[in-house]
């Protein structure tokens, strides 16, 4: 017997305490250990103890040290204002709460700000629609953008290359290497990488801690784990719950998202599926901004029947008929995906 299901099927149907004594004693016997069931079965929906790294940019702590001195510097901002860290705030699941960020002079960007937290184990183009190919390359697109961070080019790598401190950094991290662009962005991107998910109640339970997820919890996973009742598991995949797909999920919205670069219909206003570790901390969500909390991301997928307002909606965007309990097991289960909130304070930067 898979004491997984036994379990999640007596907590989400009420079966009385002897009969789920009974079902629990039987089911250790025959597996020998609570933990090692779940461990045998669920072994890959672990993360991985260590993140993967590019073999030309493998991470030191000189390079993640200098790549969060870039990251929290306002000097790589044209009018010396904005940072990446800006709209990428750790206690906010390292997103900026905000429906869409704000660039320079206050402008609305045109998507939201995406979470960092494991974009160490992204496999494919990064950003939502995969503008770019590679972590290192991503910081050149709001450098870049005149309504982002309009970067002074020149100007930045002038003051990189004239500042003391920060061209002792490059030497430590990058031996022999220019102050450029590229290296700009491998030192960002080793600093993104650390961005890592702490303990949640879900990797506990996986560990083989039995009361670290509750039972609304447990019948929210068997939920999103169920192919005939929601079946999230096919794009929120295991172990950081994303298939780094692009799908048209049915939002009201204007933009064509991947179709900008891969001009193939089924991709017209699709976006890259989000992780969903520290979910829970980063609000509000969609690659707009437009839901505002959990429940309203259920919801939405609950209504079904959606239309997109450019493109077509992915056929596995049905009607799921969750009731009020339902949902909220889901909305729970998604918070089991999140640790304690994350905290880190701005370096002392090179003057």
């Amino acid at each position: 017997m898979n004491i997984f299901k036994a379990l999640v099927t007596a907590l989400q149907y009420s079966i009385p305490h002897s009969t789920l004594y009974a079902i629990l004693v039987f089911s250790a016997l025959a597996s020998g250990n609570l933990a090692a069931q779940v461990a045998g079965d669920y072994q890959h929906w672990r993360l991985p103890s260590i993140a993967p790294q590019p073999a030309d940019n493998l991470g030191t702590p000189e390079r993640i040290e200098l790549g969060k001195m870039l990251f929290f510097d306002t000097r790589l901002s044209g009018d010396g204002t904005l940072s990446c860290a800006s709209c990428h705030l750790a206690q906010f699941g390292w997103s900026d709460r905000k429906a869409v960020s704000l660039g320079i002079g206050g402008k609305p960007m045109d998507r939201n700000s995406q979470s960092l937290v494991n974009i160490a184990y992204n496999t494919g183009p990064v950003m939502w629609a995969g503008q770019k190919l590679s972590l290192e390359d991503q910081i050149n697109g709001p450098m870049k953008n005149p309504n982002i961070m309009a970067t002074d080019i020149p100007r930045l790598l002038n003051l990189l290359n004239t500042t003391p401190a920060y061209k002792q950094r490059f030497e430590q991290a990058y031996p022999g290497e220019e102050i450029n662009l590229a290296s700009i962005g491998k030192a960002i991107a080793n600093f993104e990488r650390s961005i890592l998910s702490q303990a949640t109640p879900f990797d506990q339970w996986l560990a083989g801690k039995r009361n670290a997820m509750t039972g609304q919890q447990l019948r929210g996973l068997r939920l999103f784990t169920n192919e005939k009742k929601t079946n999230c598991v096919a794009c929120h995949r295991p172990p950081n719950f994303t298939d780094y797909g692009f799908h048209n999920i049915g939002l009201a919205s204007t933009d064509i998202g991947r179709y900008q670069l891969q001009q193939m219909p089924v991709l017209m206003g699709a976006f890259k599926t989000p992780q969903l570790r520290d979910v829970e901390h980063k609000a509000p969500f969609m690659h707009n901004g437009s839901l505002k909390t959990l429940m309203e991301v259920v919801e939405h997928y609950n209504q079904g029947n959606l239309r997109a307002t450019v493109g077509e909606v992915s056929v596995d965007i049905r009607p799921l008929h969750l009731s009020a309990r339902e949902k909220a097991d889901l909305v729970a289960f998604l918070k089991a995906l999140s640790g304690p909130v994350q905290k880190m304070a701005a370096p002392i930067l090179p003057e």
